[in-house]
């Protein structure tokens, strides 16, 4: 469950140059800024709940499409698609551990349309003059947890999120410069096709 955990994930912050202040971003303009984010991928730092950390790449095609590989020596994966977040465990033969999309607070992310100013959604929204931080959860069932995303201004930029699963264990993912844009073959995010080669 460690990666289920790490996927589902206060924090490590990269200095970053940033304006001296800025304003609190409204949630119609982060919502439409997700909205665009179609395709994209970026190197990632993350901090697991039981304070280990793990790098690797991140891949994101909307909706409902991420991938996380993750570097040697863990080497592991965690893929959404089809409905589906399934973990793979780089040292076991087995098919991968599976679970719902819709039960995580990652589908927050990679929801067909992100509307963060749907009543109940968002139950955290606040500035600490360098970043907007917005803490959101599925209206529906608030029960499965939330994800707090950080973001900088000029132009909107998603740098990090905290995702705080069913359990209460917190996973942080910071990631490096996002390069939007241009095409992500489908087999990056199929389930099925990954168990396959990895059962040969």
């Amino acid at each position: 469950m460690k990666h289920m955990r790490m996927l589902l994930v206060p924090v490590l912050w990269a200095a970053l140059s940033l304006p001296a202040l800025a304003d609190k971003i409204p949630l119609a303009q982060l919502s439409n800024y997700l909205n665009g984010l179609t395709t994209a991928q970026s190197e990632f730092t993350q901090i697991n709940g039981d304070g280990s950390i793990s790098t690797g790449t991140f891949y994101i095609k909307r909706p409902g499409r991420a991938r996380f590989e993750y570097n040697p020596p863990d080497a592991n994966l965690v893929m959404a698609g089809g409905g589906q977040v399934a973990i793979f465990d780089s040292k076991s033969d087995a098919p991968p551990e599976q679970y719902p999309l819709a039960r995580t607070p990652l589908n927050l992310i990679l929801a067909r349309n992100v509307d963060l100013g749907r009543a109940k959604m968002v139950v955290g929204h606040s500035s600490d003059a360098t970043t907007t931080a917005v803490t959101a959860q599925d209206p529906e069932h608030p029960e499965y947890g939330t994800i707090k995303m950080v973001f900088t201004g000029n132009p909107v930029e998603l740098r990090q999120w905290v995702i705080t699963d069913d359990s209460g264990s917190q996973t942080t993912v910071i990631l490096g410069d996002l390069k939007k844009g241009g095409d992500l073959r489908a087999s990056l995010f199929s389930i099925t096709a990954e168990t396959n080669k990895r059962m040969r």
